[in-house]
């Protein structure tokens, strides 16, 4: 081999190792950069908040018995006028008012003990239902409903179907601001953790919004809803 490629393969040579041992060091800070950069924290952020239901439905279920059905029948709408009426008085529109078919139970063709005849043989129930935007107002005519009481008619609200419903239905309405407050808060916390470690809080790697829930705030006041969301953030850290 001459000098002169002796000295070129021994140039290309250096080069080739310089090269190689720089990529091993970029690739080498590479990687502990790309470590640093996965290092992440987790948090949840609440959002709570009370609002008024914006509707309600009042079932008014009320019940009469007797031995003939004619009779039976002529009660049940003469009790139905007066609760109309009641409703009317109190500025419940009649399109807020619906009525149910009355239910009757024939009680000979069931078996008792002993085989006691019952005093009646026929009871009946009819439920008269308010739906309305008016929240308050109807709250407030529930409880002059001893008014109807004292003429007569027989209520029975002790069942499922005839409990009070309350309904929020702007959720969309109040939706961005909860969700916005519920990131704010997960952030708080993502911070102070960064802090607390001593680290720096980067952006956002994931997040995923929890559902909304609605519920009464508490049995006394079914009409006043408790709307909760929980959202999940994923932040990266760094030194």
């Amino acid at each position: 081999m001459q000098p002169n490629s002796k000295i070129s393969a021994l140039i290309l040579g250096v080069f080739i190792f310089i090269g190689l041992s720089a990529l091993g060091y970029l690739l080498g800070n590479a990687a502990i950069e790309y470590k640093q950069y996965e290092r992440s924290v987790t948090v949840k952020g609440l959002s709570e908040r009370e609002y008024e239901a914006d509707i309600v439905i009042w079932p008014i279920q009320f019940s009469t018995a007797g031995n003939n059905l004619e009779s039976l029948y002529n009660a049940i709408e003469q009790n139905t006028v007066k609760i109309r009426t009641f409703l009317e008085s109190y500025d419940i529109s009649l399109d807020e008012i619906s009525f149910s078919s009355p239910a009757i139970i024939d009680k000979s063709a069931q078996r008792y003990n002993n085989n006691l005849k019952p005093e009646f043989r026929y009871s009946a129930s009819q439920t008269v239902t308010v739906y309305s935007k008016n929240v308050q107002a109807v709250r407030e005519i529930m409880g002059k409903l001893s008014e109807l009481g004292k003429q007569g008619i027989v209520f029975t609200g002790a069942n499922y179907q005839a409990r009070t419903e309350y309904m929020f239905t702007r959720l969309n309405e109040v939706k961005p601001e909860m969700i916005e407050e519920a990131t704010r808060k997960a952030r708080e916390v993502a911070t102070k953790f960064a802090s607390d470690s001593q680290s720096k809080l980067g952006k956002i790697k994931r997040a995923s919004q929890g559902r909304f829930s609605i519920s009464a705030r508490d049995t006394n006041n079914p009409h006043i809803k408790k709307v909760r969301v929980v959202s999940t953030v994923e932040y990266y850290l760094s030194d």
